[in-house]
């Protein structure tokens, strides 16, 4: 079965080397540029637009993309696809952890008991994800963040770089926290937050 890394931006890069470093055969790259001067990534050839999946094959893909309503929006319109996770091999990942299909995981994150992360989600460099945390689809956790236990975050939210959020605080789905912050207390979704510590500074008046 062909697999394919869907993207062909600097998210992509790292993802494409974590594959490689795994020893994992990539067929190509889908990406809308295809057709222009771009032609390869990582030494990966670009193949053809993300549409190509719409045929009647069926395929194994990761959506390397950072944006996460992208992510998502890929994912629903591609549900024929075998969705595949990557996992750095410089990770602890606890036994008992739960990783959703199409996750991505970089190198030097921790993942400790209990904790269950959803689909197509990114776990970035270095971050640390507790004990019986609870990350919902299409999360991103950027470099460096830190989830004390229990934390739970809604669907599609970023927590930028460098975040720490303490014991069992809930932060919203779309949310969006800002690099630095320090989350002290639970965020609604559709928000962003930030500051130490973090405070809402907007409320988007929207859904998904």
């Amino acid at each position: 079965m062909e697999y394919f890394i869907i993207g062909a931006g600097g998210h992509a890069k790292v993802v494409i080397e974590t594959a490689l470093i795994n020893s994992v055969e990539i067929n190509g790259i889908l990406d809308d540029f295809y057709g222009s001067d771009f032609t390869s990534l990582m030494g990966v050839s670009l193949v053809g637009k993300i549409n190509v999946l719409a045929t009647n094959n069926i395929y194994r893909a990761t959506i390397a993309i950072g944006n996460n309503r992208i992510r998502k929006n890929i994912a629903s319109s591609y549900q024929m696809v075998k969705w595949r996770s990557v996992l750095h091999h410089n990770t602890i990942i606890s036994s008992t952890a739960y990783i959703g299909e199409g996750t991505v995981i970089m190198a030097g994150a921790i993942i400790q008991a209990g904790a269950k992360i959803g689909r197509h989600c990114i776990i970035n460099t270095g971050a640390c994800v507790d004990h019986d945390c609870v990350i919902d689809d299409y999360v991103h956790i950027a470099p460096g963040v830190t989830l004390a236990g229990g934390v739970k975050v809604g669907e599609g939210t970023l927590v930028g770089v460098g975040t720490s959020i303490v014991p069992y605080v809930t932060v919203g789905k779309w949310a969006t926290i800002g690099a630095g912050s320090a989350v002290i207390s639970d965020i609604p979704d559709f928000c962003t937050a930030v500051g130490v510590p973090a405070i809402i500074k907007k409320i988007k008046n929207e859904s998904i």
